[in-house]
């Protein structure tokens, strides 16, 4: 598997470390997610992986933005972001339907002790890395 380039900011780690230790884990187990989904797509060069809205965030060229984060006001979940108006979540609740915990059209939620479904996960990562160039395809080609 080809090892993609990844532009970090330093700003990402500093997020990284003020989770608390078993958050911190899952978050992190969500970024392995998010760059082994990335790895596996022909065409991507690079990854870039910043803050926005002070959540650690994954952006290819062609794709649409995802963001990690666990909030204190929720603390036992945690959750993957993604943009709110496109048809991503929309198209997950269809094709997943009750593999997953759904906010609105925003987030994939998880219970700290949730076992994450990790193929169908990184399906819904690859959509999103691809969504321009998948957009127009029923189901998002899932």
């Amino acid at each position: 598997m080809k090892k993609l380039p990844i532009q970090t900011s330093p700003e990402v780690e500093i997020v990284f470390n003020k989770y608390p230790g078993i958050v911190r884990k899952k978050i992190v187990n969500l970024r392995r997610l998010v760059l082994a989904a990335a790895n596996e797509i022909q065409g991507i060069k690079g990854i870039q992986e910043i803050l926005k809205w002070g959540e650690p965030s994954y952006i290819v060229e062609g794709g649409s933005t995802i963001r990690i984060d666990w909030k204190k006001k929720t603390p036992d979940q945690y959750a993957i972001y993604f943009k709110c108006t496109s048809k991503l979540v929309p198209t997950f609740k269809m094709v997943y339907k009750d593999t997953f915990i759904y906010e609105g059209h925003r987030a994939i939620v998880f219970q700290m002790n949730d076992e994450i479904p990790e193929v169908e996960l990184k399906s819904c990562l690859t959509a999103a890395l691809m969504y321009h160039k998948v957009k127009h395809l029923p189901m998002l080609g899932l």
